[in-house]
């Protein structure tokens, strides 16, 4: 793949991100001030005299037209501003966002590892299994443990570990500050609920994945003379059936890079983890406007950019496939 074919494609798909995230922030935008409810009603009270309401919209700006609005938060976003928290009253939505990230992006990201670490190998080797009682043994754990949702997952797993064996916390969320500053959740046992949580289902979907991909490899004529010239079953797995599974699993891996930021409602309001999902789900009851767009933003930038890591990964990965799309012959 020519390297100026690679800096022109990453190049134009980068020039379409802010005009994504213009479209994705003007419908945000549009929907908060549009929307049910009343932003400055939520900020002063549901027992606020009209005056005070009146006082507060001209205050911050609400009682200019829609496009004037637009345009003023469009500004401060350009200035690292996304507006003030109507839950947390007072606070930027940057202060109250970005540690909630942090601790999302640190247990995500030890979860993305164990997935792929174990799921893979476990799927390659399903399928070398084949026939046996192994394969049929292995699937129907994997297919058991990719269904579990994480609201039924979560309280089994607080039964279990918490209250039978008294293993682990039954929730929340432990830091050890290095430097002074940097605060870390990765050294407590806090962080082994929602590992098991995200890790198991996931580990377990991309195992069947693998082991897909692995068995129609398997069967392709290369894979048949590197075995008739006498190479090992390690050097073939690892060199030829390896490589040519991991297209698809390139796609998986971009939405889990996405995930990283998104965090999980469900798993972080059972275990009472202060992470981004938490936030979300407290941002719409409490109708925190300026909270919930910075979350459309911050997903979707997570989203598009994940997206361009995975076209550039099936560059390398695959070097039939050509930047604009097509394959070559």
């Amino acid at each position: 793949m020519a390297g100026g074919q690679l800096w022109g494609y990453i190049l134009g798909r980068l020039l379409w991100v802010p005009i994504i995230l213009l479209a994705v922030s003007l419908a945000t935008f549009a929907l908060g001030r549009f929307g049910p409810g009343d932003p400055v009603r939520v900020l002063a009270g549901q027992r606020a005299d009209p005056e005070t309401i009146e006082r507060i919209r001209q205050e911050r700006g609400l009682d200019d037209n829609f496009f004037a609005q637009y345009a003023r938060y469009l500004k401060g976003i350009f200035q690292g501003d996304l507006g003030v928290s109507f839950k947390y009253y007072g606070l930027p939505v940057t202060e109250v966002i970005l540690p909630r990230l942090w601790v999302t992006f640190q247990y995500n990201f030890v979860a993305i590892l164990l997935m792929f670490a174990v799921g893979i190998p476990i799927g390659v080797w399903a399928a070398t299994q084949q026939g046996t009682w192994r394969d049929p043994l292995v699937m129907g754990t994997l297919l058991v443990l990719a269904a579990l949702p994480a609201v039924v997952l979560v309280p089994f797993l607080q039964y279990l570990f918490a209250l039978r064996l008294g293993w682990l916390p039954t929730g929340g969320w432990e830091v050890r500050e290095f430097f002074g500053r940097l605060e870390v959740g990765l050294f407590s046992k806090t962080i082994v609920m929602p590992l098991l949580t995200l890790g198991l289902p996931g580990a377990a979907g991309l195992a069947r994945l693998a082991r897909a991909q692995a068995l129609e490899v398997l069967g392709e004529d290369y894979v048949r003379t590197a075995r008739a010239k006498g190479l090992k079953e390690f050097t073939v797995i690892t060199r030829h059936v390896m490589r040519n599974i991991m297209l698809p699993i390139a796609t998986l891996m971009g939405f889990a890079l996405a995930a990283l930021l998104s965090g999980s409602i469900i798993l972080e309001t059972l275990l009472g983890i202060p992470g981004i999902g938490s936030y979300a789900f407290e941002a719409v009851f409490a109708r925190d406007y300026d909270g919930i767009m910075a979350l459309a933003l911050i997903g979707s930038t997570a989203f598009i950019l994940a997206n361009l890591v995975t076209d550039i990964a099936y560059a390398f990965i695959d070097p039939r496939v050509r930047l604009a799309g097509r394959t070559e012959a």
